[in-house]
């Protein structure tokens, strides 16, 4: 009986932003000045996916000017995204140089976004007999979710990945089949992307909505089934909610090309990676990287099928035991920590003598990512700075978050009040959460 072959295709830039922002109050600066730490996440997702599942065919996609076809429907679609952090611009070149000197296909074509070129890749692979994982932290890649179809999200927090198969999509957004995620997605827009969506239709409406109607088309015949507020909404703006819906669909017929061969994991050319990684001054990941692709049984002993050499079937699926050695423990998202540093011990506790990592949240990603991180914890500590003791009057400047010793993030608000209401109203769930214990302190600065 033949295993069935499997291929990974990475999301780039969604692991680029995770790795940086993961290292943002902390950043990787090398000798030159340059700060390493998007090269560093992204590296590390990369090879902890390799390490763990040994795949057999593996590709990594790239956005590439952004999407043609959604800028011709939607001239605002993705418009109110914050710049792309310097550091983000510099990493690329340097991870397209390093997947290069791994043989790992670079896959990117002008007017498309990786999306769609994972979406495209997987279908096409998953005709062939191929099971796919799709790695990424981004939820839109549901849709694509099928029998072979997987999403593969990597570690973060101390937690082991996810895996995401059809019951597991079913579950999450409470829906029928994976391809009502596109309604789900069309229905309640994404702020990050610049989707409106149906104006008042969050999540739970959303979802209470496809269950009863099924679709955003079901829904658009049947408004007469409607009553109130919501009604009027929708009856409103139907245009915006088909529109919605296109944005949010992943496109399956992208000028790329599932090739077998060239997506075969090999030996990388050592020579080259070692010279990246001595000129971004990455020693520790150098070690972990000669021990992964190096002479011994970690990679040697891969057979034909990405497996190790054993009588042992494997399960194609079966999540990794989350690692416990040092040198496989992961930061704030999921990653490891390349610093060759000496950790500050004293007889006095400092700030300077205590492990601690403080991080400021900002940006559109950088707020989301964040926020998943937020709605898994149930005792919180929560601390608001504002313009001025008067609660009616005074304005929020920040807020920051503590769950964990010797870790807190903090939040600022934009000056703008519109601005800052739109950012408040994303922490609304979380503390509207009657499951969530929290401990609220104000504090003022006048």
């Amino acid at each position: 009986m033949s295993v069935q072959k499997r291929l990974f295709l990475l999301d780039a830039y969604a692991l680029i932003f995770r790795g940086y922002y993961a290292f943002i109050k902390n950043p990787r600066i090398n000798s030159k000045g340059m700060d390493t730490s998007a090269i560093m996440g992204f590296m590390n997702s990369l090879m902890d996916v390799i390490k763990r599942e040994k795949p057999d065919h593996l590709a990594v996609a790239f956005d590439k000017g952004g999407s043609d076809y959604r800028y011709e429907m939607y001239k605002e679609y993705k418009a109110h995204r914050d710049e792309t952090p310097e550091a983000i611009k510099i990493a690329v070149p340097y991870i397209q140089e390093l997947l290069k000197a791994m043989h790992i296909p670079i896959m990117e074509k002008a007017g498309f976004e990786a999306d769609d070129l994972i979406g495209t890749l997987a279908k096409q692979a998953e005709k062939e007999g191929y099971q796919v994982f799709m790695v990424t932290p981004d939820k839109d890649f549901a849709q694509l979710v099928s029998e072979n179809i997987f999403m593969y999200k990597p570690a973060r927090m101390g937690n082991d990945i996810e895996i995401w198969g059809v019951p597991q999509v079913l579950a999450r957004f409470e829906i029928e089949r994976p391809e009502q995620v596109i309604d789900f997605l069309g229905m309640m827009g994404d702020s990050a992307d610049n989707i409106p969506g149906f104006p008042g239709v969050g999540e739970v409406t959303a979802k209470k909505l496809l269950k009863e109607f099924g679709s955003i088309e079901n829904l658009l015949e049947n408004t007469d089934k409607l009553k109130g507020a919501l009604k009027d909404k929708i009856e409103n703006n139907k245009e915006l909610g088909i529109l919605s819906k296109k944005l949010a669909r992943i496109l399956l017929d992208c000028p790329v090309t599932f090739d077998a061969t060239d997506f075969e994991l090999s030996k990388p050319d050592v020579e080259k990676t070692d010279a990246l990684f001595q000129e971004l001054e990455f020693r520790q990941m150098k070690a972990q990287f000669d021990k992964l692709f190096g002479t011994g049984k970690e990679y040697d002993e891969i057979d034909s099928n990405g497996n190790e050499n054993s009588n042992e079937t494997p399960n194609p699926v079966k999540k990794a035991p989350v690692k416990k050695s040092n040198e496989d423990q992961f930061d704030l998202f999921g990653f490891s920590d390349d610093s060759d540093e000496p950790k500050p011990n004293s007889y006095y506790a400092t700030l300077e003598t205590t492990n601690h990592n403080y991080q400021i949240i900002q940006g559109d990603l950088g707020v989301k990512l964040f926020l998943q991180n937020l709605n898994q914890q149930t005792s919180v500590s929560l601390d608001t700075e504002t313009t001025g003791i008067d609660s009616l009057n005074a304005e929020l400047v920040g807020m920051s978050f503590a769950w964990e010793k010797g870790k807190a993030f903090y939040v600022p608000f934009p000056e703008n009040q519109e601005e800052a209401k739109t950012l408040a109203d994303k922490f609304k769930p979380f503390l509207k959460m009657k499951q969530s214990k929290k401990l609220v302190k104000t504090s003022n600065m006048t």
